[in-house]
This record gives C-alpha cells, structure tokens and sequence, in this order.
C-alpha cells in the first residue's frame, strides 16, 4: 500500500532500527516505547488489522515469540504481547503490528 508507513518501512523507502527481519515479518523498535524494551512486528505483507489478518500470520508471528523475546532479553522475567484495533482501541496505523513490551513489571490496566 502506497501511503502506509509501515510497507514503506518494511520496503526500506523509511529507516528503521530493526531488531529482526525474516521473509515473512520486521520488528522494529517502538518510535514512543511504552517500556523499557518496546518493539513492533510488522507483516511484510500489507494487512490493515487482526481482524483482516490471516490465520497463517497470525500464528507465524506467535511461533516467533520465544526466539524474539529471547533475543530482546525479556523471555525470562516476562513480557506484554498487544494488538491494537481501531481508533478507540489505539491502533493508529492502519497496517497490523504486534507491540512486545518488556524490561520492567508492568502494571495493570496498561493504559
């Protein structure tokens, strides 16, 4: 899609500080982290929400969790896993993306 941020982050048009890249997702560091680690997996493959999502990605990013969280340092002590939909519920690029926070207690509710 064009206009959306992320392909044009995922196609290399914007730069980013990627923290994971394989054929299928990026991660990429949160631009306003939430907590100490706080990271975005975004599907190459434009999909404007979880409700738009298939299947396939959906169970492709929660199989690269453990390798993700590792890498990132977070796996042990815990972690946030967060999708956002719509306006009300936070999502403010319409393209899916899977925020993973970490590297404190997080507190409840989240916002």
């Amino acid at each position: 899609m064009s206009d959306c941020v992320f392909c044009k982050i995922v196609s290399g048009e914007i730069p980013s500080n990627k923290v994971y890249e394989d054929d299928k997702i990026i991660v990429i560091n949160d631009l306003n982290p939430g907590a100490p680690v706080h990271v975005l997996i975004i599907p190459k493959e434009h999909t404007e929400s979880i409700l738009t999502a298939s299947a396939d990605i959906l169970v492709y990013i929660q199989s690269k969790l453990d390798e993700i969280t590792t890498k990132l340092g977070i796996k042990e002590k815990g972690f946030r896993v967060v999708i956002n939909y719509g306006k009300d519920g936070g999502q403010t690029v319409p393209h899916l993306h899977v925020h993973i926070l970490g590297g404190k207690v997080l507190g409840w509710p989240p916002c």
